[in-house]
């Protein structure tokens, strides 16, 4: 007898393919998983961010100011979204997410160029994300000393120089601990309630008690709330600790609006959840509630804007992204946790939560009563 024959290996390898050409689900998460990683990484993912939001902030106007303005924005890292006189509103569009970089034009910043003096130019960063601001102050330099250097002589200026300082505020010392931990609650929180109810439904199925459960007078919504909300005080418990480790061990600044921080995790969660009770109602065993689970976090991941910049991303990608519940997450924790704000600052994320949370709690409640037919 043969150690190893060659026609039972054979045989046993074309009956392990036709299981796998059996199982749908599989075969198609072996088919668009390389393929939806691969388009993402080539034509979503940039770590040279471009178009990153700007406001500006000057008293006066003038030809040389309005040359610097387009100079910051031919050099397409900056995107002037808004040129204000009041530096609590451009604070505030900072403090809300709306804006990465503040560029602060000094008063009489084409008077000292004449007199060739050397004025200060203050940019302020929101260093909450360190990776955008890495080339922001050499970009902006640059920028200005070609337009100074092409308009300077219709000032007669025989030097013109200037001097730029760099604020980085909410996180002065960039440490990246500080981008990654509170992005990092938005991440375990994402994975573990959308793949723990994925696999509650299909797990009655699997140990054949799905019968006894319709069998009982609950409603599909009742049955749906009894599902959810033990994960939901699962997750609650999961904050908890990765709150106390990130102050006790990391030394993250104190929280000091606890109750938006909770209802931001509240809405994360409950968006979460319903995602998940909609797979376990798609899926036909636990396997696939798991494959389901990492085609949706993955995409999640990469275009929320926690590993790489969002506004560097290309339009149609921060398109995508807007539809995944992190990506509104990551603003509100970030803002909330490093910058001070408060839920009233971020109505858009709030909304855009909210109609997801509605959108996914009515298809697993459609999808729920399909599986009792």
């Amino acid at each position: 007898m043969k150690f190893v024959s060659f026609s039972r290996t054979l045989a046993m390898i074309i009956k392990e393919f036709r299981q796998i050409l059996r199982d749908k689900g599989t075969l198609a998460m072996i088919v668009m998983m390389p393929l939806m990683l691969m388009l993402l990484f080539g034509y979503a993912i940039n770590t040279n961010p471009r178009h990153l939001p700007t406001a500006v902030v000057l008293n006066s106007s003038g030809e040389l100011t309005r040359s610097l303005i387009t100079a910051m924005n031919n050099t397409r890292y900056f995107d002037v979204k808004i040129i204000t006189s009041s530096i609590d509103e451009a604070q505030n569009l900072m403090q809300g997410g709306k804006v990465q970089f503040i560029v602060h034009f000094p008063p009489n910043l084409e008077r000292d160029l004449m007199r060739d003096d050397t004025p200060k130019l203050l940019i302020s960063v929101d260093a909450t994300d360190p990776a955008a601001q890495s080339i922001a102050s050499w970009a902006l330099q640059i920028a200005f000393s070609d337009a100074l250097k092409r308009d300077k002589f219709a000032f007669e200026a025989k030097r013109a120089e200037f001097e730029l300082r760099t604020h980085s505020r909410y996180n002065p010392e960039l440490l990246t601990r500080h981008q990654i931990i509170p992005g990092l609650m938005g991440v375990l929180l994402t994975l573990t309630t959308i793949l723990m109810t994925s696999i509650s439904v299909t797990k009655e199925h699997e140990r054949g008690t799905m019968e006894n459960l319709l069998a009982t007078p609950l409603r599909p919504l009742e049955v749906m709330i009894g599902k959810i909300l033990p994960y939901l005080f699962i997750a609650y418990l999961q904050v908890c600790i990765l709150l106390l480790i990130a102050r006790i061990l990391f030394g993250l600044p104190q929280i000091s609006d606890f109750t938006s921080l909770f209802a931001a995790c509240t809405l994360l969660m409950l968006a979460n959840l319903g995602i998940g009770f909609t797979f376990s109602t798609l899926a036909k065993n636990q396997l696939q509630a798991m494959q389901m689970t990492y085609f949706f976090f993955l995409p999640s991941l990469l275009l929320s804007g926690y590993l790489f910049p969002f506004y560097g991303m290309p339009v149609w990608a921060q398109v995508v992204g807007e539809i995944f519940p992190i990506t509104h997450f990551l603003r509100m924790v970030r803002g909330i946790w490093l910058k001070g704000s408060n839920l009233s600052d971020f109505s858009y994320d709030i909304l855009a939560l909210t109609a997801f949370l509605a959108f996914s709690v009515t298809l697993s409640l459609f999808r729920y009563k399909r599986t009792l037919d």
